[in-house]
């Protein structure tokens, strides 16, 4: 059952940023943490893919924070983050011994992390006067540590 709350979790943090997930599950992969080396998702543990992932996981913190950047909710964004989060649900589902399962709470999940990502983010800049840079690195600190505890847990 827990394996199921941690891919939730991830799905979470791949609705708030869909390459964080990816980035901590290769970490986690590549560390020894999540046992997958023996599976279809053993990739997640070659030496390079850590560095690709966390690389990707930069760029998007850059991106985040120009104003052209779209909405995370237009179909593109939102897509990309129901991919992400499934396929890091299915990583950890894989290694809890359960892929369909960690696939489907990853999705369930980030579609919580996108939707409440989203209305967390505007109300708060809406409190403090409509500054979003602080709001925007808020929560990228708050992915990148629900990724980290979720990876290590």
């Amino acid at each position: 059952m827990f394996v199921f709350v941690l891919a939730l979790l991830i799905g979470v943090v791949a609705g708030l940023r869909v390459m964080t997930a990816p980035a901590a599950v290769s970490i986690a992969a590549a560390a020894g943490w999540l046992p997958v080396a023996n599976s279809w998702a053993a990739f997640m543990g070659y030496r390079f893919t850590p560095y690709i992932c966390c690389l990707l996981a930069l760029v998007e913190y850059v991106t985040d924070q120009l104003p052209s950047t779209p909405s995370r909710k237009v179909p593109q964004q939102f897509g990309a983050r129901i991919v992400s989060g499934g396929f890091c649900g299915a990583v950890l589902g894989t290694a809890g011994g359960s892929l369909v399962g960690g696939a489907v709470a990853g999705v369930i999940g980030a579609i919580l992390g996108t939707l409440g990502g989203y209305e967390a983010r505007k109300r708060l800049v809406t409190a403090i006067g409509g500054k979003d840079l602080p709001i925007a690195l808020l929560e990228d600190l708050v992915a990148i540590l629900l990724a980290l505890w979720v990876v290590t847990s």
